[in-house]
């Protein structure tokens, strides 16, 4: 994938997701390992499985005109989701760094083995 930073991790890989419509399309490169299971009532209701990247390993190719925003909490979290299907395939932060971070919901990218993955559980809740 031209234009996106490559981790120096050898378990990263360049993946295509986007949502259930097919409006939101992109690219990502990413380590699935870990992936994190957070049980906040925002992720747990969705079922999110996440992977976090930095901004440069991020490339939304189409659906930045279909998405819509929802924030709730401390509001620091940009959940974007299609406004046409629903699916919430990413979204904005920061890491405790301060460093722009985007959450990708691992469900949403293709050829992904699920039932492969380790999920390591974030008490979410407690934030």
């Amino acid at each position: 994938m031209a234009g996106l930073t490559e981790y120096t991790m050898t378990t990263a890989k360049s993946y295509s997701g986007g949502c259930h419509c097919g409006a939101v399309k992109y690219e990502v490169v990413s380590d699935l390992s870990p992936v994190m299971e957070c049980n906040c009532s925002h992720c747990a209701m969705k079922g999110f499985l996440l992977t976090f990247v930095p901004t440069d390993s991020f490339k939304l190719i189409s659906g930045a005109d279909a998405q819509t925003e929802y924030r709730f909490n401390k509001k620091h979290i940009q959940h974007v989701f299609c406004a046409t299907c629903g699916v919430q395939s990413f979204g904005r932060g920061t890491s405790p760094d301060g460093s722009e971070m985007v959450a990708v919901n691992v469900r949403c990218l293709e050829g992904v083995d699920l039932a492969a993955l380790e999920p390591t559980p974030v008490d979410g809740r407690s934030f």
